[in-house]
This record gives structure tokens, sequence and C-alpha cells, in this order.
């Protein structure tokens, strides 16, 4: 299955080499190219491609709008932002508008390909070089317990372990280790948490963490 793609950014010159290069990989094809968060909107009506790689700051329409626009009920779009700065202000109000992740625009041809099928196969993706540090700087200046922890009642003691693990990061094989089952039997944990605490993604997973107050900024991962 070929996944498709929308480069959405208001420069030319390097919507032109995402686009060059994601065109140039087996089993991804470009879809279109916006120059502004209108344009993606309708761009992403028109095509419904996978994935949209939507850079933040553009005319017209910024990045956070549009990714607003593209995940709601009616528009379940898989968003990554396109960002120059590791803690650019507005990363993380993109993610709770509902983006999938974020990628700087720096990062090398590997990392932008392995963004794409990350997200295209529903998974999440934030950027290897500040995954924690994005969201424990952002949420750090909030206070704690901006959502209640009676959003978890909906969880047996297990997916709570479960939970837990997904908030210090771990992966499905991480989470069956620490917790002594199989990968895939994690696996099914993680997508019936998401499901009860209608949660998009992993990053949403972390997301919600922080504001409840289960993990708290600079603690350490733990099993």
């Amino acid at each position: 299955m070929t996944i498709r793609v929308l480069v959405v950014d208001d420069q030319a010159v390097y919507r032109a080499g995402v686009s060059a290069i994601l065109a140039a990989q087996p089993g991804i094809a470009v879809a279109g190219e916006a120059a502004d968060g209108e344009a993606a909107v309708a761009q992403w009506r028109k095509l419904r491609p996978d994935v949209v790689l939507m850079d933040i700051r553009m005319p017209r329409m910024n990045g956070i709008d549009a990714t607003r626009q593209l995940t709601g009920p009616q528009s379940p779009a898989r968003v990554v932002i396109l960002t120059t700065f590791d803690f650019d202000d507005y990363v993380y109000a993109a993610l709770e508008a509902g983006a999938s992740g974020f990628l700087l625009k720096d990062a090398g041809t590997e990392d932008l390909v392995a963004a794409v099928r990350v997200v295209a196969q529903g998974d999440s993706l934030l950027s290897p070089r500040v995954t924690r540090r994005l969201i424990e700087n952002f949420v750090s200046s909030k206070p704690p317990g901006l959502k209640s922890a009676t959003v978890f009642n909906a969880l047996t003691d297990r997916e709570r372990e479960v939970f837990a693990l997904i908030a210090t990061g771990r992966s499905n094989a991480e989470i069956g280790e620490a917790l002594f089952i199989a990968e895939q039997t994690a696996k099914s944990h993680v997508s019936r948490i998401m499901t009860k605490l209608s949660l998009r993604d992993r990053v949403h997973a972390v997301m919600l963490a922080y504001e409840t107050g289960l993990v708290t900024p600079g603690r350490p991962r733990s099993a």
C-alpha cells in the first residue's frame, strides 16, 4: 500500500526538496503540496492523504489552526509538525491541537522518511533529540493536575501499569519486558487504553500523564 503525503510549507524551495525526497522512496507518493494552512485544509479534503507534513508559521492560516481543523472528528488526519527550533513555542500547542508528533526541519532523509512511515501506521513520533525535553519544558510551566486523574478510572489495574510505562516512553517490547508479558499482549493493552481514554496516539498519552500529574517533569524513568 502506497503512503500518500501532503507537504505544507510556505517556502517553495523547502517544499520542493521534501517532495523530491519522498517521491524517490518506495511505497511513498506525494499527493500534493500547499503553501499555507488554508490551502492545506482544502487540499486534504480534496486529496485525503495518509500523512500531512505541516509547517507552523505560514501566512493566512498557521499550522496550528490548520492542524486543529484537520484532526477533528470529521477530519482524522495524521499530522507531523515541521519546526526549525528544538523548543518552538508553538510545538506543544500543535500537539494539543491533535498533531501526531513533530520533526525538526534539519532532520536527515532517513528520519524524514521514517517519520512518514511511522505516523502512517497509526503510531506517533517526536524528534529523538527533544522527545522528553519538549514535553517537560511546556508542562512544567503549567500547574499540575490540569486534568483530573479520575480519567483513569476506566482502566483495569493492569492497564494502569501499562499506561504508566507508556507515559515514560516505553515501546510495546519494553512494556512487555517490564511486566513479563508478550509484546503482542502489551500491544493489545495499549490499544484498549487508547480507546478507553479517547487518545489518538502515544504522544497524547504522554501529555495526559503530565497533565494529570501522573508523571512530573524531571522524574526519572522507572519500571
